[in-house]
């Protein structure tokens, strides 16, 4: 029987930063399209592996002069290149020792989440989607912030996730219950360019036990500003499509949305945005223009100015006064 502890060691051997196991009944209560049991019926255990996003990979963009950094090496490379390896390797010891391994990349969940039909009336539609931050939470790796982002105590909100299922029955980590990282200082409200985090409308996320409390997130804000910025915030965007962005940026959280663009703004600003259409052509990952300006980089500033995190730098990250077209 391999034990949590040689799986951890040789995970971070590897390449990963952050390592957790959590246990598969953790899941109760989730929806059954959100519910990996129903990918592998076994399953006894879930590990969960996080790769730190370099915070010099938000410099250029913090700074206005070099954006394709964060969603090239902060991105597609974790996701499509670095992970899947760390993946195998943690995947071919488990089966080494006679257990199932089912590596779940970053990336898959993009691809037919919940499109395919049903192939018989007691299971969910193919794919199915395993959310990967309360994924984290159950494997003990830290905590959900207001912002909708999982927060580990050692980098905050900068990581990248990945997974493992395996009929391997391992010890889990308890469910994280160190020094509290979200302290809903709202900085992440207040510096999201798109205004995509309510402040008075809150979620609460009940995870193994736990609850968290989280801002109701405007996916549709979200989507289009966190691919293209606002004019404020994007040197790359034509009036044109300034114009679409803030027409769906200052709707408000209750009006109807923009029928025309609910579901495929991507397809819309891929096309109408070359540097976003470069983007997806050179690594298949969209341009990540607002470069998580509330989500991750104020949460980030905040959590590293109160000394909540591990990673702590020799020189704050914001340096001068933010920039602003």
């Amino acid at each position: 029987m391999i034990s949590s502890e040689e799986i951890k060691a040789f995970a971070k051997k590897c390449g990963a930063d952050i390592v957790g196991i959590g246990s598969m009944d953790r899941f109760d209560g989730a929806p059954r399209q959100y519910d990996p049991r129903y990918i592998m019926p076994e399953a006894k255990s879930i590990i969960g592996l996080g790769f730190r996003i370099h915070r010099g990979l938000l410099r250029g963009i913090e700074e206005g002069t070099f954006f394709a950094a964060y969603p090239s090496m902060g991105y597609a490379n974790i996701n499509d290149v670095y992970a899947p390896i760390v993946l195998r390797e943690v995947g071919n010891l488990l089966e080494d020792n006679g257990y199932e391994a089912f590596l779940f990349q970053n990336t898959s969940v993009r691809l037919g989440s919940g499109i395919g039909k049903p192939v018989s009336p007691d299971k969910p539609k193919p794919d199915v989607f395993m959310h990967f931050r309360i994924a984290a939470v159950i494997c003990g790796m830290g905590e959900l912030g207001y912002s909708n982002l999982f927060l580990s105590p050692e980098f905050g909100p900068r990581q990248r996730l990945a997974f493992i299922i395996t009929d391997a029955e391992l010890e889990p980590d308890p469910i994280y219950n160190g020094p509290p990282l979200c302290d809903y200082c709202m900085s992440c409200v207040r510096e999201c360019p798109a205004g995509a985090i309510s402040e008075k409308n809150q979620i609460s996320v009940t995870i193994s036990g736990k609850t968290f409390v989280i801002g109701k997130l405007d996916e549709l804000k979200c989507s289009a500003v966190y691919q293209a910025g606002t004019s404020e915030y994007s040197p790359f965007i034509s009036e044109e499509v300034a114009s679409v962005i803030n027409s769906i940026v200052s709707q408000g959280d209750n009006e109807e949305k923009l029928v025309s663009y609910e579901g495929n703004i991507w397809n819309y600003l891929r096309e109408n945005v070359p540097y976003i259409k470069r983007c997806w052509e050179s690594y298949h990952h969209p341009a990540a223009i607002c470069g998580a300006r509330g989500c991750i980089r104020a949460c980030m500033i905040h959590l590293e100015e109160s000394r909540k995190i591990k990673n702590i730098f020799k020189s704050p990250f914001r340096r001068r006064e933010p920039w602003r077209l």
